[in-house]
């Protein structure tokens, strides 16, 4: 047997430089961040917004809905408009304007060379960078002072109830008076003009690049992609294919290794449930509703879409408004997939030490309420304060913070962080026995634990920034808790408990498992922690992220290449084993998941994430083909299966209606083709060739949101999401089965030999 000691040691010292090294570009990107100017004012002198103003935009926009209402720098929802690019195109367009009346005015005939040379001055007075580091000014000609007058009205209407603009505010599913007060809707539009001075006015001692690398892409102002954007894409094509053929390479040195020896009986069939192994019942219904939750949002956000206000012709919107669906759609969904991983966790923990701590069940309980009121009360008082417009203090610490993935208010985000530590103190107690003991399942066991621990202290990550961080930063650690906390720990863990449930059952020998699993922790954080910069090209951030990110981002995708393969020959493996057909869709699930691993994080994942490529498609449908193929595809069946592992072993064997599984599990996975490849992914592409074309302002646009062949593609969205809802209402009617009466508790005998380390 190969000892694993070196391999620890070996992902001991990627973690620690790793994260070193993101902790230090990180501290470039806090340095070289856009500054906020203390103000903005003509050269005649007067003023037009402060930095105060400007931050308190920020804040203004976030209450409003924030990035579930369009984006900024690309990070958000589909159907209203980048801001930032949006503002952009209309402040260049109000400009030449001006610029070719005053040409007019001086007599002078306009033809195509003085539309030339206007073209040209608007794009040198926008990109020269006129910002004072003493006074900390920054000042702009009269002209251009009076089309940002312009664009700050159209935001304040629009934001407002200007009846003029009712229209473009169905649209793009806004409501009415999304900022009520007048003074927040004048200082969002002092942010939106900064965000979109920050794209395109030139860095400090640069020439052609802004402060966001020249995103997003907008002729009028000569925003076009960077040399070093190119550069870096062509390196991270390369190293993928290098990293896929090493990867290979490894696999074919190790194909060698005899496969495990399959028992003859099923090995996790004699222990009886502990109590609190049955108090996690309770969870995985929850899981259920949750995800049928998550599905009835999801389809209400996509009609949105088409009806910016109603659904079907119900004025829905009233009380259930665009920014709140898509909120609930998105939160819900990690809560659902998350709960089903802990309560997994809780579950196999006694199990693998072969007894259960004191007041354990009462610990399994009392997290189990916690989690109920986070979820409800996040989501309740999200959706008052979205429909009450509490403002921009009850938003940040009780309502909707604004940001995608991570809008709770900041208490309930305070309340689960004490809920995921509590989680990982039950977690650890019960597992502290089998750390102890010597046995060939250790190694997959502290494999767990420390993954637990990093998911329990890495949720640290959603307190770090504050109602004021600069915008640069808040993506910087919202990117730590979204892309490291949910895409990295929380894979790791959930690998490893995998790992440990085929050891269990005799299809993987330990030490393989061992091995493996520590490899591929290896390979997948070498790539996946300094790969969360890939999230970070356009944000106002040094162009030293563009060539890490795109390096590491490529090399994040290598393990996913061969996990698919590895699930399959499990499967084959298990076909030919009588007793193992009570495990088949369990495994049927992880298959699922490796093949989403390959094709919605790998391919569509890659497929987006060279900067040239994401320069064009960042904000667009591209993004969330990726997104619902990784998230639900990946992470989501994850869940189902370990969900059903953990119900196979809480209620006898009589009682589960395994024929509603085939067809539940058919339906979740062909549903979420069908929306990918017949919806999203089609009208990510269109959007493309419309934002490569002409910029991404009209990528945005009502013209293609709202064109034919659009709405369209978000019809056809319909029969899958018809057949994918049909398999989550399926598999609600499998666990309601398993109700129909008490039984003697079997449970996994994971306790019996590999619980107690043979």
């Amino acid at each position: 047997m190969k000892s694993t000691k070196r391999l620890w040691r070996w992902l001991g010292l990627i973690f620690v430089l790793s994260f070193g090294a993101l902790g230090y570009l990180g501290w470039q990107i806090y340095l070289s961040a856009p500054p906020i100017p203390n103000r903005v004012v003509s050269t005649d002198g007067e003023l037009l917004f402060t930095g105060e103003q400007i931050q308190l935009g920020q804040q203004a926009w976030m209450s409003a809905g924030g990035q579930q209402l369009g984006t900024v720098w690309g990070h958000g929802a589909y159907v209203a408009p980048d801001w930032s690019a949006d503002w952009l195109h209309r402040e260049a367009l109000a400009l030449k304007t001006r610029r070719m009346a005053e040409q007019q005015q001086g007599g002078l005939a306009v033809g195509d060379a003085q539309r030339a040379a206007v073209d040209q001055s608007v794009r040198d007075e926008m990109r020269r960078n006129t910002y004072d580091d003493a006074s900390g000014d920054v000042r702009i000609t009269a002209a251009r002072a009076d089309a940002i007058r312009d664009v700050a009205s159209h935001y304040e209407g629009l934001f407002g109830s200007d009846p003029a603009l009712e229209k473009l505010r169905d649209q793009y599913a806004m409501t009415a008076n999304a900022l009520p007060e007048a003074e927040h809707r004048k200082a969002l539009a002092a942010f939106f003009f900064w965000s979109a001075w920050a794209a395109t006015t030139d860095r400090p001692g640069e020439t052609g690049l802004s402060y966001t690398s020249n995103w997003p892409h907008e002729p009028l102002v000569g925003n076009v992609m960077s040399t070093s954007a190119a550069m870096w894409s062509m390196v991270s094509v390369v190293l993928l294919l290098a990293g896929i053929a090493a990867m290979l390479w490894l696999h074919k040195g190790d194909a060698h290794e005899e496969d495990a020896q399959v028992p003859a009986a099923d090995p996790l069939l004699g222990a009886r449930a502990t109590p609190s192994m049955k108090a996690t019942r309770k969870y995985f219904f929850v899981v259920i509703g949750l995800m049928l939750l998550q599905i009835a949002m999801g389809a209400i956000t996509a009609h949105y879409a088409v009806e910016g206000q109603a659904f079907f012709g119900i004025p829905l919107a009233q009380i259930l408004p665009y920014t709140v669906s898509r909120t609930i759609h998105t939160q819900i969904g990690i809560f659902w997939i998350a709960t089903a991983w802990l309560a997994t966790g809780l579950y196999v923990a006694p199990l693998l030490a072969g007894r259960e701590p004191k007041l354990q069940k009462l610990g399994v309980d009392v997290l189990f309420w916690a989690l109920i009121i986070v979820v409800l009360g996040s989501t309740i008082t999200g959706w008052l304060g979205t429909l009450q417009h509490r403002g921009v203090d009850f938003s940040f610490w009780f309502g909707n913070q604004g940001l995608e993935f991570t809008s709770m208010g900041r208490f309930w985000q305070i309340l689960l962080f004490v809920g995921l530590l509590f989680w990982v103190f039950l977690l650890g107690r019960a597992l502290w026995p089998a750390l102890k003991k010597p046995s060939e399942t250790r190694g997959l066991i502290a494999m767990v634990f420390l993954s637990a621990t990093c998911i329990g202290g890495f949720y640290a990550t959603s307190l770090t920034w504050g109602q004021h961080t600069h915008y640069s930063m808040v993506e910087y650690w919202r990117w730590w808790l979204v892309h490291l906390w949910v895409e990295g720990f929380f894979e790791v863990f959930a690998t490893a408990v995998v790992a440990l449930i085929f050891t269990n059952l005799g299809l993987v020998r330990p030490a393989s498992a061992n091995r493996a699993i520590v490899a591929e922790t290896i390979v997948f954080l070498f790539g996946g922690i300094l790969g969360t910069l890939h999230h970070l090209y356009w944000t106002g951030t040094p162009t030293s992220v563009i060539a890490v990110g795109a390096v590491f981002s490529a090399l994040e995708v290598v393990p996913l290449t061969l996990i698919g393969l590895e699930a399959l020959q499990t499967y084959r493996r298990s076909k030919n084993v009588a007793w193992l057909g009570a495990y088949k869709w369990v495994i049927l699930s992880f298959v699922a998941v490796g093949f989403w691993n390959t094709v919605g994080a790998g391919l569509l994942g890659f497929a987006i994430n060279p900067p040239a490529s994401l320069y064009y498609v960042q904000g667009l449908n591209m993004t969330a083909a990726h997104g619902h193929a990784a998230l639900f595809g990946v992470y989501g069946m994850l869940g189902i299966g370990l969900m059903l592992f953990c119900l196979r072993g809480l209620y006898d064997r009589a009682l589960h209606a395994d024929k509603f599984l085939k067809p539940a599990f058919w339906s979740l996975n062909i549903g979420l083709a069908m929306m990918v490849f017949m919806s999203l992914l089609p009208a990510g592409i269109y959007q493309a060739y419309e934002s490569i074309t002409k910029g991404l302002w009209y990528a945005r646009s009502p013209e293609v949101i709202h064109s034919k062949l659009m709405e369209t593609l978000v019809w056809l969205r319909v029969p899958g999401d018809i057949v994918f809802a049909a398999g989550s209402v399926l598999l609600a009617v499998y666990a309601l089965c398993l109700l129909r009466r008490r039984v003697a508790d079997h449970l996994p005998a994971a306790g019996t030999a590999p619980a107690r380390g043979r």
